[in-house]
């Protein structure tokens, strides 16, 4: 890789270590971005910490960290308290475990990194872990200090390939149950059943990203082009949104059957039945 790398250090299980370098594997390079500007004088606003009651400016060096108790008070953490917290990073990441390839819940999933050599020989050793891997449908679990803490990191193959992503811890995690608080038990009949199936065959296909475009990033593009060329700003007309409330009858439009669906599958059963 060409591309400077956010991390370095070591991969080691057992008695293998191979000297790793942990890129990122996604950019916002190509995103609009905006600046904070004054409307009246088009001068950049520059952002200033300012003292919550009294409204002045605050210097760089008395800002500090606070935890706020009940009583609106805060305790000060000092930097150098904060430091002494941070644990011992000895640059390796320890593979602790292999597992399943779809045991891990994607919700922990925080952010990936491409996991490449950064010594000679290294791309074999790694490219033959790659395969192994993926020949035994596992991934491997390990943890590390990466970027002053300490993260629980998932390895997997991604073709001949490593790719390392770090988890979220489970504290970090919402339960389910903190947003579906109850979920009634509904009961379906057979014809919903086979329109939803119905409708699942129809749209099955696969995951290619070029299909797919950022288009709140490119209408952004579109209207800084349109205002640097001087034209007239267009607003996209909003779609027509054909309301169905009774859900058999969505399913039927969606599949693209009319209601007479139950009683024509009834009529092939029955047939098929006759003729048997």
């Amino acid at each position: 890789m060409n591309r400077r790398a956010s991390w370095k250090g070591h991969l080691a299980f057992a008695d293998f270590s191979c000297e790793i370098g942990l890129y990122s594997a996604l950019t916002s390079s190509e995103k609009i971005s905006f600046n904070i500007v004054n409307r009246k004088t088009g001068h950049r606003v520059e952002r200033q910490y300012v003292d919550g009651d009294t409204g002045e400016a605050v210097d760089r060096e008395d800002q500090v960290k606070g935890y706020e108790l009940d009583n609106g008070d805060h305790i000060v953490i000092e930097g150098d308290e904060i430091a002494m917290l941070m644990p011992e990073n000895d640059k390796i990441i320890r593979v602790r475990h292999f597992l399943g390839r779809d045991e891990i819940d994607k919700l922990y999933f925080d952010k990936p990194y491409y996991l490449a050599p950064t010594q000679e020989g290294g791309e074999e050793a790694l490219t033959l872990l790659a395969k192994a891997m993926d020949d035994e449908e596992v991934v491997a679990l390990g943890e590390a200090v990466l970027f002053r803490r300490n993260r629980v990191v998932l390895i997997r193959p991604s073709g001949k390939a490593l790719v390392a992503t770090t988890l979220n811890f489970g504290y970090e995690v919402r339960s389910q149950t903190t947003v579906f608080k109850s979920i009634p038990d509904i009961q379906f009949d057979d014809e919903m059943l086979e329109l939803a199936g119905h409708i699942i065959e129809k749209r099955a296909g696969t995951f290619d990203p070029a299909e797919y475009t950022d288009r709140y990033n490119e209408a952004l593009a579109e209207l800084v082009k349109a205002k640097i060329e001087g034209r007239e700003i267009r607003k996209t007309p909003p779609r027509k949104e054909d309301n169905v409330i009774d859900l058999k009858e969505a399913l039927r439009r969606s599949a693209g059957v009319g209601k007479s669906r139950k009683s024509a599958s009834g009529t092939r059963r029955k047939s098929s039945r006759k003729a048997g």
